[in-house]
């Protein structure tokens, strides 16, 4: 409970450093625009996006297009994180499995994951398949590499104390490696998640008919400039929203990682 409690603490200090700066940026790009030290034709004012996304949620047009997004973005993280975490686990226990897979980790890993829409459409088809297959490929590696290299750096005296217990199998899986790689694997779902959203955004630009992407390149398409800046901006407060959990959990994970 203490630990939790600090945990909430440093939390709390520094959300409220990150309040002040994201008011500070907003309050300079505000008086930027109203002094004309920037072309408000192109650069709107916070006020003037602020006031354009109220009427886009008045008309029902923004909020439908964010669930969409967060849809497509969710089961894609969880499909990637999922199937990483257990993959990168197993090839961090076993040497044999991962000699096998490391070369095919090593080829995909670093291909940017929407060179690959054209080959996923033509083996899938277009529709809702390829974006979460998509945003799962750029969950699943980050995810798989952490939680690899999780269980390769866990002490070998924990794996022999649970082995002198009787511990093996499903059981040293449960006690020791996955308790002792989260903290190692929970930066790679940070990653994840951050990929995941946007891998979304990317492929909602590429071939969504809805969603906050394809919201975003029908307003450029049309150059409706307010609806630009508040796709964005919606874009903009999920990032935001999505770090502060991401942030208590991992510092809550290396208090428990310390606790001796």
């Amino acid at each position: 409970m203490t630990k939790i409690l600090t945990v909430l603490k440093r939390f709390n200090r520094g959300a409220l450093l990150s309040l002040i700066s994201i008011l500070l940026f907003i309050g300079l790009w505000e008086a930027a625009v109203d002094l004309r030290w920037i072309n408000s034709a192109f650069i709107l004012a916070p006020s003037t996006i602020a006031i354009a996304t109220i009427d886009l949620i008045r008309s029902g047009k923004l909020l439908p297009n964010i669930s969409i997004t967060l849809a497509r973005m969710f089961m894609g993280f969880f499909a990637g994180t999922i199937l990483g975490l257990i993959i990168g686990l197993l090839m961090g226990w076993s040497r044999d499995l991962r000699a096998f897979l490391d070369p095919v980790v090593s080829v995909i890993y670093p291909l940017p994951k929407i060179a690959l829409l054209p080959l996923v459409i033509l083996l899938i088809g277009i529709g809702e398949p390829p974006i979460i297959l998509v945003v799962a490929l750029g969950a699943f590696f980050p995810v798989l590499v952490n939680s690899m290299a999780g269980v390769v750096n866990i002490d070998q005296i924990y794996f022999d104390a649970a082995k002198s217990y009787g511990a093996s199998g499903f059981r040293m899986f449960t006690k020791v490696m996955l308790p002792g790689s989260l903290p190692t694997a929970f930066a790679g779902i940070r990653l994840a998640l951050g990929m995941s959203l946007l891998m979304t955004i990317v492929m909602e630009l590429a071939i969504a008919t809805n969603g906050l992407g394809a919201m975003l390149w029908l307003s450029w398409q049309t150059l409706n400039i307010e609806n630009v800046y508040v796709a964005i901006a919606a874009i903009a407060v999920l990032g935001l929203l999505l770090n502060p959990l991401l942030n208590l959990g991992g510092r809550y994970l290396s208090l428990w990682k310390e606790k001796p």
